[in-house]
């Protein structure tokens, strides 16, 4: 499946805005949400073809909203991307026993990250 739309999740409006410039001049279609509890709102509405998730957000965390939409029947199948400053080997594999399909280190090297999105679809 080819990705069109992605959703970046994170509650750095710095983030978002880098996330969203990368992504676009490639021609992805990009929404955005601030917190893990609109992600999974987001991603039940909108059905994004990958989302990008970072961990470390007020209220639920990035690992809680990963989990959440991994787990549900509507959203299960769209991969997540977790990118976080959240660097250790133990969070990695946490994150990906969440759900995730892969795991990035802040600060994301944006040309990697369009070569996983490209590989993917």
């Amino acid at each position: 499946m080819p990705i069109k739309k992605i959703l970046v999740v994170d509650d750095s409006p710095t983030e978002r805005f880098a996330m969203t410039e990368a992504l676009t001049s490639k021609g992805y279609q990009v929404l955005t949400a601030e917190s893990g509890e609109e992600a999974i709102a987001k991603s039940k509405s909108e059905l994004p073809d990958l989302i990008l998730m970072d961990v470390v957000m007020p209220g639920m965390n990035g690992y809680q909203a990963t989990r959440t939409i991994s787990r549900d029947p509507v959203t299960g199948s769209i991969p997540i991307i977790i990118c976080t400053t959240k660097s250790q080997e133990t969070d990695k594999i946490w994150g990906m026993r969440q759900g995730a399909l892969d795991y990035m280190v802040k600060p994301v090297d944006h040309a990697e990250l369009l070569a996983k999105i490209a590989k993917m679809g």
